[in-house]
């Protein structure tokens, strides 16, 4: 039972994340129909999935809210803004309560009265409803014969009630007997037509006789008023699903009857039966009716379709029609794009991928080995299982790719709560939510995307009235961007804000001691100094912001994760915050090189090219840099950075790497070519040595360091900007 208990948590977790993302669709434009059913779907699956583990404070909360989201359905309420604005709090009013269930602790005093609070707010919605329109007088026994009414938008002429019943899983065991409620239904009129659904029942070997799996779709026949024909079902409601359709009910009370249907047998004439538009005799007249008329016309016309010939006969309204073929390319359209999902512990991937990277150094050991024997028929089946260990190792990495769009799509709640507290009008922009990167990944740049974000609509993004004043639009923009790059994935916050100023920046780091007075910055040298720790130019504190604490953790955070973060800006046009991270943690492609008696590792993605280095003489006396056609390319030798004892071969190599648009060449010893990378996190000791990201094991069984190819661009280029303005100031000096 624990088991299925953290399954229902953690579906109900995902449930929840689909009703807050629906209900912040509303109103964005199109059809709310969609999003409204989603709302309704997740609500009852909850409410069922609770009512089986007997959490009654879940049940009886989210029952309030079904019956509200049922009348939007059925549009007799209207989603308005403030409506979905309740909804939101009862989404997080059920998700604080499955949290509570999760954490193994009772609903406290302080959360149910949130419940109730909400629940009595709610309710005021079910209050005043508009009543179901009462059948007119019918002599008894048959339905009167009473001409309908002028068919309206919207309106179904039908003169019976249509009832549709699905027993809950318990309703046995609580002593109720359905058959009892069709028996007092015929007290007070008459059932004209019932389909029995027995969708629901299971194989005989897993069926449980004091389960319910059956329901009734019935048509009706009653001069008793609704209220009459609602109380019938009183003492089953919290264990049945009720629905009822008056006698020239809405068109969305069919839409929403089909929307039920089981979805293996859609076809028309069962649907109609079911909603009790036709009986099995009018059924059998129409086929018949098809048939012959199919005859008649062989080759001359299109065989008529059954809804033509209903309507035809003056059966069945088009509307009644029309809402049912539209269910039915609903399921076709979802059993085209179905995927077939299977829910894996995470902890179990991550125990495959450390395999495979125990496979994937084994297999390097025997491939060492085979060359070393120099026997060919070994050197070729280490090949193949090299090979195969590969095709492997990119399953195995894919199993652990998620989208980023669902942690992109947390942020709508996000921007519209905060816009609401400052009091603007934010519009949220999301872009490349289909991209992927591993799962450890996703979960760790929430919490640094949250700060980003909150900062941008907090300091960026100005006021309605400061965006009119500078000739803006008043409604501000914040978008979300991600997309690979070069073996990387490159996450974008960007607004329309005012972007920062240099100058304010500059003087607060000058007042802090950060920068000398005099010293020459770039701007994106200016731009990063907002990560500096306790940095802030804020004027004020706000609930959100301005106290200096958290872009240093984001960067500290972004760098855990072997990324980069950069800001660029344009004063009075906006801000971006750029951050680029590893598609994955675990494998990568790896180039093997050598300088001395070491070993290290660049990530292949980074490599550009391999050329070789020109002799000493070729180069100016204590250059750094060469020219690679044409371009200058600063290069850092791998004996120097690590102090590598010993003399150079006469022979060297240049690397050429590139991250981030910047290029940079690494001099070493020897070229030994692709490797596959399993990365080996390095402990706390080695934590201060720079350039490095980590280690990997070779076939060997020697120890290669992985190389941060970000850093060491960084350093490079650096080191060659401050050379450059130290020769500036050397000749103004002298001149």
């Amino acid at each position: 039972m624990d088991d299925a208990l953290q399954t229902f948590i953690v579906e109900s977790r995902e449930l929840l994340q689909t009703m807050e993302a629906s209900l912040l669709e509303i109103g964005q434009g199109g059809d709310d129909t969609e999003n409204i059913n989603a709302i309704f779907r997740a609500a009852h699956t909850i409410k069922g999935s609770a009512g089986l583990f007997s959490l009654d404070p879940i049940v009886a909360f989210t029952h309030v809210a079904e019956s509200v989201l049922d009348r939007v359905r059925a549009q007799r309420i209207a989603m308005d803004p403030a409506l979905a604005r309740l909804f939101l709090d009862v989404c997080d009013q059920m998700g604080a309560l499955v949290e509570r269930v999760a954490s193994g602790l009772e609903v406290n005093g302080e959360l149910q009265a949130r419940s109730d609070e909400l629940a009595r707010q709610l309710s005021h919605h079910l209050e005043g409803t508009a009543v179901f329109p009462v059948a007119g007088d019918w002599p008894d026994g048959a339905p009167a014969q009473v001409a309908p009414p002028v068919f309206g938008p919207g309106c179904v002429t039908s003169g019976l009630w249509h009832i549709s019943l699905r027993g809950g899983p318990d309703l046995l065991r609580f002593g109720l007997d359905p058959l009892s409620i069709l028996r007092y239904l015929g007290t007070f009129g008459q059932i004209v037509s019932l389909e029995m659904v027995l969708a629901g029942i299971p194989r005989l070997n897993q069926l449980d006789p004091e389960t319910c799996y059956m329901g009734f779709e019935l048509s009706f026949a009653s001069k008793a008023d609704a209220q009459t024909i609602e109380d019938s079902f009183a003492f089953v409601r919290d264990d049945c699903t009720v629905r009822l359709i008056p006698p020239y009910g809405p068109i969305a009370d069919y839409r929403a009857l089909f929307a039920d249907m089981p979805e293996d047998s859609l076809l028309l004439g069962q649907m109609l039966l079911r909603c009790g538009s036709l009986t099995q005799a009018e059924l059998a007249q129409a086929l018949a009716t098809q048939e012959w008329l199919a005859e008649d016309e062989a080759g001359q016309a299109p065989a008529p379709r059954l809804g033509e010939v209903l309507v035809d006969q003056q059966l069945v309204e088009q509307p009644v029609i029309d809402a049912a073929l539209e269910r039915q390319q609903q399921v076709r359209q979802t059993k085209g794009a179905e995927v077939t999902l299977i829910r894996v512990d995470a902890a179990k991937l991550d125990q495959l991928i450390n395999l495979v990277g125990e496979l994937i150094i084994a297999g390097a050991g025997a491939q060492l080995a085979a060359r070393r024997f120099k026997a060919p028929a070994l050197v070729e089946a280490t090949g193949v299982l090299s090979r195969l260990v590969e095709d492997v190792r990119d399953s195995a990495l894919t199993l652990r790719m998620v989208q980023i769009g669902a942690t992109f799509n947390r942020f709508r709640r996000v921007v519209r709560d905060v816009a609401i507290e400052l009091d603007k009008d934010i519009q949220l922009d999301i872009r490349g939510g289909e991209t992927e990167l591993d799962k450890t990944i996703v979960e760790k740049i929430g919490d640094p995307l949250t700060h980003i974000v909150r900062n941008a609509l907090d300091h960026g993004i100005e006021s309605a009235a400061d965006r009119v004043a500078r000739g803006k639009p008043a409604q501000g923009r914040l978008m979300l961007n991600a997309f690979h790059e070069s073996g990387s994935i490159v996450i974008e916050v960007s607004d329309d804000g005012g972007g920062l100023k240099k100058e304010r920046i500059l003087a607060k780091a000058m007042e802090r001691g950060l920068v000398a007075e005099g010293q020459g910055l770039s701007d994106k040298d200016i731009f990063n100094l907002v990560f500096e720790p306790g940095f802030s130019t804020a004027e004020q504190v706000s609930n959100l912001s301005g106290r200096g604490v958290g872009m240093d953790v984001v960067k500290r955070n972004i760098q855990a994760l072997r990324g980069t973060v950069d800001l660029e800006s344009s004063e009075g046009h906006g801000t971006t915050v750029r951050i680029r991270l590893p598609l994955t943690l675990a494998i990568i492609d790896g180039f093997l090189i050598g300088a001395g008696p070491s070993s290290y590792v660049v990530p292949l993605e980074q490599v550009v090219e391999c050329i070789e280095l020109p002799l000493a003489g070729q180069l100016a006396s204590g250059a750094n840099y060469l020219n690679l056609r044409g371009e200058v390319l600063p290069f850092i030798r791998l004996r120097d950075l690590f102090e590598i004892p010993g003399e150079p071969p006469r022979r060297e190599n240049v690397v050429v790497v590139q991250y981030a648009g910047e290029r940079a060449g690494l001099v070493v010893d020897q070229l030994f070519g692709e490797f596959q990378t399993v990365i080996k996190p390095l402990g706390k000791v080695f934590s201060h040595i720079r350039c490095i990201g980590g280690s990997t094991i070779l076939g060997s069984g020697e120890v290669a360091l992985i190389l941060d190819v970000p850093g060491l661009v960084r350093h490079v280029t650096a080191r060659e900007t401050g050379l450059s303005r130290s020769r500036q100031g050397s000749l103004a000096a002298t001149a």
